[in-house]
């Protein structure tokens, strides 16, 4: 029988998907050549010392990793053995992977570990400072379980003052993370709570991982309020530990460091009390003493001595203020001799003035003068009616006309007209 490449590929296939040994196989490898494609689907290859095979993980089995991929990373995947029937190459379509050797979980863990603490996340110059003495704290927990319980008691037994304001959460599974995150941004938007305390009672790391998940930890890290982590038992460490602005080893050790004792408080305030009783008595003290001190002065200063410090004071004082008058005095003499100079030299700068401005314009009226004009040998004609004429249209043949000279006048009659051209 003779195969074209097509059949023979699809024949490939089918003997591959056929073989029950290929539907559910689990490889031992290390990923190389590795890629996300924008359609979210993941290639890569699985080698060993001696050999190679190309692998596929879709979008829809990805998601469910807990831990990112990379080149490198040695791993045992799960899925069936078929062919690309293009090509007829052969590749594993896997269903799922996990780390060879490490735990999917805490591979995770560590991976984001490390991306929150390259971002800054975990900085000690980004920590709250935690109140002293809150009015009203704010449990994002289970509403039900030894935890809750516990730091209600705690609280309550501490320090009454405090408001405690129960916000319910889901602590585990798979929606867990999102209520947290969404709980926390709440609380801000509420902005009534000083202090926030999250957390859980203790269980296995697959119980206690909503806190391992990066968008708890960013709601955590955006919180306006301060943020006491409180998940699980002592040797429990979570991403939210990293990231909060107070780690507590337990639920009840963080409500034990949100408020004060009460005990404690009133030792505080009784010494508070004996400071400030202390300085108020050396403050009366030392008012006594000045006291005494002016009471002593006035015994030693006798009436004689007080009136003779008076005028003696009294005469320094009009001494004073006569030395300050003559200087008045000789600053406003100073200052009228030098306006009355200027007043007696302003006639003669003024008259100076006027006859400039006299002469100036007297120049500017004469060389305006009409005599002037007609002393420059011109002449003015007029008609009968005494009309100057300017224009040699204005006049006919016959007209009489009269004619102005710097010196006298003379009669004339007009012979002919010639009109100018323009």
């Amino acid at each position: 029988m003779i195969y074209t490449v097509t059949q023979l590929n699809q024949q490939i296939k089918g003997m591959l998907e056929s073989n029950p040994s290929f539907r559910n196989i689990f490889v031992q490898g290390e990923i190389s050549n590795y890629k996300q494609h924008t359609s979210g689907h993941h290639y890569m290859t699985l080698k060993d010392a001696d050999g190679a095979i190309s692998a596929v993980l879709f979008r829809a089995d990805a998601a469910r990793l807990r831990f990112r991929l990379m080149n490198g990373m040695k791993v045992i995947a799960r899925g069936r053995v078929s062919s690309f029937p293009k090509t007829g190459q052969v590749q594993l379509y896997l269903a799922d992977l996990m780390p060879d050797g490490t735990g999917a979980l805490h591979l995770a863990f560590e991976q984001l570990k490390s991306k929150l603490y390259a971002e800054g996340l975990f900085d000690q110059s980004h920590k709250q400072e935690i109140p002293r003495m809150p009015h009203t704290i704010a449990l994002v927990t289970s509403p039900t379980g030894a935890a809750v319980r516990d730091m209600i008691r705690i609280l309550g037994r501490r320090y009454p003052l405090a408001e405690v304001q129960l916000w319910p959460v889901l602590v585990q599974g798979e929606n867990a993370a999102a209520d947290i995150a969404k709980t926390i941004a709440r609380i801000n938007a509420h902005g009534q709570a000083d202090v926030m305390i999250v957390g859980r009672g203790g269980g296995s790391l697959e119980d206690l991982w909503a806190f391992n998940e990066e968008i708890v930890a960013r709601a955590i890290y955006n919180s306006k309020i301060p943020v006491i982590s409180a998940v699980g038992h002592e040797p429990d460490v979570t991403i939210a530990d990293f990231v909060a602005d107070l780690r507590a080893p337990t639920p009840s050790g963080a409500a034990e460091l949100a408020v004060p004792d009460r005990g404690e408080l009133s030792i505080l305030i009784d010494r508070e009390q004996e400071r400030l009783m202390t300085a108020l008595e050396n403050r009366l003290n030392g008012l006594a003493n000045r006291l005494q001190a002016q009471e002593d002065r006035l015994a030693r200063c006798t009436p004689a001595q007080y009136v003779a410090e008076r005028r003696r004071r009294t005469e320094e004082l009009i001494e004073r203020m006569r030395l300050a008058q003559l200087r008045k005095i000789d600053s406003l003499k100073t200052g009228f001799s030098y306006q009355e100079k200027k007043l007696c030299d302003m006639p003669g700068v003024l008259l100076e003035r006027r006859r400039g401005k006299l002469q100036s314009l007297s120049g500017q009226l004469d060389a305006l003068s009409p005599l002037r004009v007609l002393a420059r040998g011109f002449s003015v004609v007029t008609d009968a009616q005494n009309k100057i004429i300017t224009d040699s249209a204005d006049l006919q043949t016959g007209d009489a006309v009269t004619l102005r000279f710097a010196q006298g006048t003379a009669k004339a009659q007009i012979t002919s007209a010639q009109k100018s051209r323009k």
